[in-house]
């Protein structure tokens, strides 16, 4: 995908029109099922899923990466697959909404941990460091 995005920013590809359409589909296409994992720095340390139903493939993939897996579990659910369940329902609106809300809390508050602990500084900071989860939280 960046190499896509590479070839295609540069004006004096080489490449005709046709060929510079394929690029631009098969961009198109990675980017849809790439583009929110590509400036990703790489595996995460834990997956938080809120219905283990829906998301069986999801669960799968990071039972093969190694990856812990906590997730809200509803009494339709298999806790066996859960590595840290949390009981409760993954149903209502209201319900997600306080459950994403508190996962991004405890996220940001763990970056900021982390960071004051490695001797930085944030309040030092000129800017705000930015928090995409922070942002989708708040949009929800």
């Amino acid at each position: 995908l960046r190499k896509l995005d590479e070839i295609l920013s540069s004006e004096q590809s080489g490449y005709s029109k046709k060929e510079r359409l394929n690029l631009e589909r098969e961009r198109e296409k990675l980017d849809k099922a790439l583009g929110g994992i590509k400036d990703m720095g790489g595996t995460p340390d834990l997956m938080f899923i809120i219905d283990t139903n829906k998301e069986k493939i999801a669960i799968d993939e990071a039972k093969r990466l190694g990856i812990p897996v906590v997730a809200i579990i509803d009494s339709n659910c298999d806790p066996d697959l859960i590595d840290y369940p949390i009981p409760g329902n993954d149903d209502a609106s209201r319900a997600i909404a306080l459950y994403c809300d508190l996962i991004a809390r405890a996220a940001i508050d763990g970056i900021a941990r982390q960071q004051s602990g490695s001797g930085r500084d944030l309040g030092a900071s000129a800017e705000a460091p930015f928090e995409p989860a922070l942002d989708e939280a708040t949009e929800a």
